[in-house]
């Protein structure tokens, strides 16, 4: 093994795959959105209106590739697509949970800064 933060150790060191996973800017975000339920692809936009069009559509390619998220078309005119957590990314509630912790502790310690 290399260090901590190269391929090789993708799929081995638990840190380094979820940092790979989870690459994206916008990706826990999307994450968390989905978290509370299903979601298309305007509402996440319109939820999360600092992320462009193109990268949340970047974001979504990509988490559905990790098998995080699923998405649904159905066969209508228009096309209608749904964005949900599949059940591994359904695991990653606790993750989620727990960032929402840290992040609310920490900007209560930048506050007091």
């Amino acid at each position: 093994m290399t260090t901590i933060y190269g391929e090789s150790v993708y799929g081995k060191c638990p840190f380094a795959t979820t940092q790979r996973v989870l690459q994206g800017k916008w990706g826990i975000v999307v994450l968390y959105q989905l978290s509370t339920g299903t979601k298309r692809f305007n509402e996440l936009n319109r939820l999360i209106p600092e992320v462009t069009r193109a990268v949340l559509t970047r974001e979504l390619r990509q988490l559905e590739q990790d098998g995080l998220i699923i998405r649904k078309v159905y066969a209508e005119v228009p096309p209608k697509v749904e964005y949900s957590l599949s059940p591994l990314g359904d695991k990653f509630r606790k993750v989620l949970d727990q960032i929402e912790i840290f992040g609310l502790e920490y900007i209560k310690e930048l506050k007091l800064k």
